[in-house]
């Protein structure tokens, strides 16, 4: 398999790898999953919401218009080798109505290995459409707007981040 080619999530690499986060995720002895709901509130404010998983801690930023509040629910999950650390925001019933605009999604304790934006999120028969690559940018640890760029439509995140690894 090729590597991958930066931090795009473009390509087969960024499924593959989304995919092997998805399955990897399981109960540690400790501390398994957690998924959490919340509102997402228009007004125009910024607000966030953050959950985190042992060393692990994932924030979601954002302000939006229009609407009333959108349940929205945050999972998280470390792999059973504690390699991965998974985090997905998003609206269980697809497309938000609101307008976003702006939005970060932040990881702590592990760098991004991928990440991807959707206007969409796939619900009832409905796939995820994801943002053209110019509306929001990646670095190790966020995932956010791209001013200027963005078309204030948010309604899936997925990020995918590597855990440090304690060598000998």
């Amino acid at each position: 398999m090729a590597a991958p080619s930066g931090r795009s999530g473009r390509g087969l690499w960024g499924a593959v790898v989304a995919a092997a986060a998805l399955l990897c995720l399981g109960a540690r002895a400790a501390e398994g999953p957690s998924t959490a709901e919340f509102d997402v509130r228009p007004g125009g404010e910024v607000h966030s919401f953050s959950r985190s998983l042992g060393d692990y801690t994932c924030t979601f930023t954002y302000s939006a218009q229009g609407g009333t509040n959108e349940q929205w629910q945050m999972n998280i999950g470390v792999s059973e080798d504690n390699l991965l650390f998974s985090c997905s925001v998003w609206r269980p019933q697809g497309k938000s109505y609101l307008f976003f605009t702006q939005f970060k999604a932040e990881v702590k304790g592990a760098k991004i290995e991928h990440a991807m934006a959707y206007s969409q999120a796939a619900v009832g028969g409905q796939s995820d459409v994801p943002l053209k690559q110019e509306e929001f940018e990646i670095t190790e640890t966020t995932v956010s707007h791209r001013e200027g760029k963005f078309r204030f439509e948010l309604s899936k995140l997925m990020i995918v981040a590597k855990t440090p690894r304690d060598e000998l």
